[in-house]
């Protein structure tokens, strides 16, 4: 018989699984390298990637829970649509769920084979022999996990989380008790803007897009575990999104930690996967690496089946004809294939992608914890979006390598942020129109 109420150990397991489904790909391979690149900088930069990495996505929970999953209801019906399928598609099998897999070789498969660069021709393309192998399985595991939601709860949130955060405990106090190097000077846009730069870094992590996933998969998780109410739902959503959050700002202090005083380890680095590698080696020897290999591993796959799982829900949800196990075998397949691609040109195609998208991902969340406070909460909705996604676009353009620069005069164009004042003005001035102003709806 079902109960609409939830045990402690059933919320931190949905907590737990919350974290996760976070905790993949973006958020191992991100913060040790800005850690490295920042220096000196280290503080202020982990604060602004923490400000998109855990606050933002916590918020987005947060969002997603008040508005009972329905946050895009008062966008017209066709932005709605266009909206979510741009944000599902980034998210799942465009960028992020092929990333995990490509991460996961990276770190936890490349150490121990011979000869990982063997290549092989299929139809006339050339591909990476064992990369292709290893991410085959890897979406062929995680179709098998995804094609049974209603088990996600007990089986990624009981079972294989708890010694995900076991083993990254482990390493954050190895990183911490440890020996490193000095703190090295600032580089790049680390030396005249740590924040900023902390900030833009942390939209490499998409959990802000992914929190508007998650968001309404863990409301559906809760339906199918009995918990009806509304009310409820925004209750345990909350708790977990705070677990999370929690988890979350933990993992990343401590990455961040390690790429800064990483030293001779981070020499010829090219990514934070590396010098994390180099560092569990240097410590811990091969048994350190298989360590981390597990760990890199379970997170990533954990991630991987939320965002197939997630993406299949929808576009059920979109095209009931299309069933949720004929997507989920689709996804996976398709991620399959977009990982072979290479995780150096996924990174490059996807950074003007989320220029452009994550300030409407930003401001939806926040016009959304407003609405109450809107006196036309339809016309905010969209006003503010659509100067978020217009000024969204330069940035992308720009972060394409396209010449911008006559918006230079525009506040924090040169840091990539041109929308945040404009979109920031919009919402104050929604937020102050007065009841009797005649605005359209339609």
């Amino acid at each position: 018989m079902q109960n609409n109420k939830m045990s402690v150990t059933d919320t931190i397991g949905l907590g737990f699984m919350t974290f996760a489904f976070f905790l993949g790909a973006g958020n191992i391979i991100f913060p040790p390298f800005a850690g490295m690149l920042a220096g000196e900088n280290m503080l202020p930069a982990m604060m602004g990637f923490l400000i998109t990495a855990v606050g933002l996505p916590l918020l987005g929970l947060i969002a997603i829970a008040k508005s009972n999953g329905k946050v895009m209801a008062l966008l017209p019906t066709f932005a709605a649509t266009a909206l979510a399928i741009t944000i599902y598609v980034i998210i799942g099998p465009a960028f992020a769920a092929p990333r995990t897999s490509l991460v996961a070789f990276e770190i936890g498969a490349r150490p121990f084979i011979d000869n990982p660069e063997l290549t092989t021709l299929i139809a006339g393309t050339e591909f990476n022999l064992p990369q292709l192998i290893y991410t085959t399985v890897f979406f062929i595991i995680t179709m098998l996990l995804a094609l049974f939601p209603g088990n996600l709860l007990d089986s990624v949130g009981k079972v294989l989380t708890p010694i995900l955060i076991v083993l990254l405990m482990g390493l954050a106090v190895s990183v911490i008790l440890l020996p490193g190097a000095d703190v090295g000077a600032a580089v790049g846009a680390y030396q005249n803007s740590p924040l900023t730069k902390g900030i833009l870094e942390g939209y490499n992590t998409m959990d802000t897009l992914a929190s508007l996933m998650f968001g309404i998969l863990i409301i559906d998780l809760l339906r199918k575990k009995g918990v009806e109410n509304a009310k409820d739902q925004t209750k345990y959503l909350i708790r977990a999104a705070l677990i999370a959050a929690a988890g979350l700002a933990f993992v990343y202090v401590s990455l961040f930690y390690l790429g800064a005083t990483a030293g001779t380890l981070a020499e010829g680095a090219a990514n934070g996967g590396q010098i994390l590698t180099n560092f569990v080696n240097h410590e811990f020897g091969v048994t350190g690496t298989f360590m981390l290999s597990l760990v890199v591993t379970l997170a990533c796959l954990t991630t991987a089946v939320g965002l197939v799982t997630a993406c299949s829900e929808y576009f059920n949800e979109l095209i009931p004809a299309l069933s949720y196990r004929l997507l989920a075998v689709f996804f996976s397949v398709t991620c399959a294939v977009v990982a072979n691609v290479g995780l150096s040109e996924l990174i490059r195609i996807s950074i003007p992608v989320l220029m452009t998208i994550y300030p409407v991902a930003i401001a939806l969340v926040m016009v959304t914890l407003l609405t109450n406070r809107f006196n036309h909460p339809v016309f905010a909705h969209r006003l503010v979006l659509s100067v978020a996604l217009f000024f969204g676009i330069f940035d992308g353009l720009q972060a394409a390598g396209i010449d911008m620069s006559i918006l230079d005069f525009m506040p924090l164009h040169a840091e990539g942020m041109a929308w945040l004042p404009p979109t920031f003005i919009t919402i104050v001035a929604c937020l102050f129109m007065p009841k009797t102003a005649q605005v359209a709806q339609s």
